[in-house]
């Protein structure tokens, strides 16, 4: 009685100590929030369609003969007949329709779509999309789309000015398509899944595996690889697939992540991740400044002096400041993002001077993460 007493002690101090390590201290996600399942995805859908009832802004039809062959060829379907017709409409415009095909979409479920001018319509503000079919990457169509444009940009303007806000040459049409088509997936009956991570890393996967095997009570979580969790279904599981990941999904983790610096040049925007750290280091930072001021003067004859004119004579003065004053800042070496910000903070700089410090820094090996420049 006592050894299993003993065994049994032994069993719940280990699933504890598993759910510690699955679980350390810190910010903490939901398995669903951090990781994808294998199969449940979205499909991209596209398709090539007419807006008509446009205010003269359609496209020109001597630009655009897609235009012009598609309005024949639609007309032609509706028993309207006009092979030789000389046609000038300006209130069509040919667009691209695409949306996205949300996973085990059934049949008559509607879906947003999103429509884009395709030749040179200057707005598609109060057009109305004809039946337009949506295809998949296989062909096949997986839904028809149909309805009033939506457009967040306008386009105003008179003869020697205009103005234009947004884009109004693309909109949206909610719950504009239907699905006509199901992409089959048989999730419940699935033997195995694997969980893929948005943000691979071999300490998140291993954590998640932890978890979802503290859970279970056995090792059917395997991390194959960074990015990748294996999970097989329990044999005693008497449940399917989907009630099984319903309750996974629920389960706490702290996603780990590489130091990274974020560096946008073109903005001047610097984001630096949690973990990054800097040896000690001295930086200066040493500014030239060249100013050049012109100040011309007017230069006037003497009085009664013959042969005398008025001209203007340049004044240039040039003003050079090297920043001698600037002496080596110290950064210690950081424990924490906040000690590592207001070290560089204090050397008083901008934005733009510290990616150039950061790269040196990087350069110098006292800078312990990656820097990603987009």
């Amino acid at each position: 009685m006592r050894a299993h007493i003993l065994s049994i002690t032994t069993l719940l101090f280990a699933i504890a100590l598993t759910i510690a390590l699955a679980i350390p201290a810190g910010a903490t996600s939901r398995i669903k929030d951090i990781a994808d399942f294998e199969g449940v995805r979205e499909n991209q859908l596209v398709g090539y369609g007419l807006v008509v009832g446009l205010n003269g802004t359609g496209d020109t039809l001597n630009n655009a003969p897609f235009t012009r062959q598609s309005l024949r060829a639609m007309l032609e379907r509706l028993g309207v007949n006009t092979p030789s017709a000389e046609l000038r409409t300006a209130n069509v415009a040919a667009v691209m329709v695409t949306a996205n095909l949300p996973p085990f979409a059934t049949q008559g479920t509607r879906i947003d779509i999103t429509v884009s001018a395709l030749g040179d319509a200057d707005s598609l503000q109060g057009g109305t999309l004809l039946v337009t079919p949506l295809l998949g990457a296989d062909g096949e169509v997986y839904a028809i789309g149909q309805g009033p444009v939506a457009i967040a940009g306008f386009e105003a303007g008179g003869a020697a000015a205009s103005i234009t806000r947004g884009v109004p040459t693309t909109g949206r049409i909610a719950n504009g398509a239907l699905v006509e088509r199901e992409v089959h997936f048989d999730l419940a009956n699935m033997s195995s899944i694997r969980l893929a991570l948005r943000n691979p890393d071999l300490t998140t996967a291993r954590r998640m595996a932890l978890a979802i095997n503290a859970l279970l009570g056995e090792e059917l979580a395997v991390s194959t690889d960074p990015g990748t969790v294996q999970l097989t279904l329990p044999s005693h599981y008497q449940t399917s697939m989907v009630e099984l990941l319903t309750d996974i999904e629920q389960l706490l983790i702290e996603p780990d992540q590489t130091a990274r610096i974020v560096v946008d040049e073109s903005s001047g925007i610097i984001v630096l991740g949690r973990d990054v750290r800097v040896s000690t280091v001295a930086i200066a930072q040493g500014n030239l400044t060249v100013t050049i001021t012109e100040e011309p003067q007017v230069s006037q004859a003497l009085p009664f002096a013959e042969g005398g004119e008025t001209v203007v004579v340049p004044r240039t003065a040039i003003d050079v400041v090297e920043g001698q004053e600037t002496q080596l800042g110290i950064v210690e070496q950081t424990v924490t993002l906040r000690e590592l910000v207001d070290g560089l903070n204090s050397l008083g700089i901008g934005p733009r001077d510290l990616i150039a410090i950061l790269h040196a820094i990087k350069a110098a090996g006292a800078l312990q993460a990656d820097i990603e420049v987009m």
